[in-house]
């Protein structure tokens, strides 16, 4: 087993900024616990590992047997540990309107529409997992990991600091809004369109800079793929953007950090902010978005953001894929 040892300290110095959500994380990681048995507790608390950490998928958590995501089921809760979990997610993945919190709800939401639409049992609310990697604690480290299909929240805390919200999956199918009890859903959207207006800003010439070699099925650092960012970046780099161009890009990184709370998602753009000089601009496919292959990607010195289109699978209707990654933060900074 590997503990989380190398890249600690470091990345606790480098993201040392109390945030009094950070404490609130704790307080309510706790409190969810409290409403546990025995049995589920057992499932919830896992050792703080990088084998326990890397085993998250976007697949149909059901479909995976035992190589699936680890930790306890949701499916076992009571209304009140429901409630006490709905609260800790709240509190760690912030109010932003589409994002974050708001967005994982729209994101069970599709998970049950699917699972009534054709999906079957493998889908559902009730086939994603949380974990405890490590003792929530405003002293130690440890990781929350929330996830299933088309999601993934891993955030790691050492010294009651946030010291990595990513690796952050998100997708979600069907890509159309839809309806399902009563709330309109599709939470991705804006970072579809996020992506359409950069491009759109871009001329002939910018978008020749920008585009890829090969075409792209998938997201290159999806699950299984930790640490294997390309060596060489390609596209089109920050100085040769305009000044709205790269407020349109920072705008779509935002579309991203906003999957945690406020105050430490304003402290992480700005940091990417400070790398935009060093930050390249890569895209596949049409400037749409919108078709199987379509693949656009940010790769910074931190930051890393995939978006890639996939045919559809319940529906006939193509649906994304997103991750966002940090070279320096994944997994609370280590690789080994």
């Amino acid at each position: 087993m590997h503990i989380f040892t190398t890249g600690v300290t470091n990345v606790f110095n480098m993201f040392n900024c109390p945030s009094t959500s950070n404490g609130k994380v704790v307080e309510l990681a706790q409190a969810f616990a409290a409403t546990l048995s025995k049995d589920q507790l057992r499932d919830l608390n896992q050792d703080f590992s990088l084998k326990n950490a890397v085993n998250w998928s976007n697949y149909p958590q059901a479909a995976l047997g035992r190589r699936g995501h680890c930790g306890l089921r949701i499916g076992t809760l009571s209304k009140e540990q429901w409630t006490a979990l709905n609260a800790l997610l709240a509190a760690a993945t912030g109010s932003f309107k589409s994002k974050g919190y708001d967005e994982i709800q729209q994101i069970l939401n599709a998970d049950d529409y699917l699972r009534d639409h054709g999906g079957g049992r493998d889908y559902g609310r009730e086939n994603f997992y949380v974990a405890f990697l490590g003792t929530p604690s405003d002293s130690g480290t440890w990781v929350l990991q929330f996830g299933g299909h088309h999601l993934a929240v891993t955030n790691t805390y050492a010294g009651g600091v946030l010291v990595g919200a990513t690796p952050s999956f998100r997708g979600i199918e069907p890509f159309t809004t839809f309806e399902y009890n009563g709330v309109s859903d599709q939470p991705q959207q804006q970072n579809q369109k996020a992506f359409v207006a950069l491009l759109a800003s871009f001329d002939n010439d910018q978008l020749a800079v920008a585009k890829l070699l090969g075409k792209y099925r998938d997201l290159l650092l999806g699950p299984g793929s930790d640490w294997e960012f390309p060596t060489i970046p390609v596209g089109i780099r920050g100085p040769e953007l305009r000044g709205n161009q790269r407020a349109l890009l920072l705008a779509v990184i935002e579309t991203y950090v906003g999957s945690i709370d406020k105050e430490n998602a304003a402290r992480i753009l700005a940091g990417y902010e400070n790398e935009l000089d060093s930050t390249y601009v890569g895209y596949s496919g049409s400037t749409s978005m919108s078709k199987p292959r379509d693949y656009i990607r940010i790769d910074g010195p931190s930051v890393w953001i995939e978006f890639s289109m996939r045919n559809g699978i319940i529906f006939s209707d193509p649906h994304p894929h997103a991750v966002w990654r940090d070279k320096n933060t994944d997994y609370g900074g280590t690789a080994s």
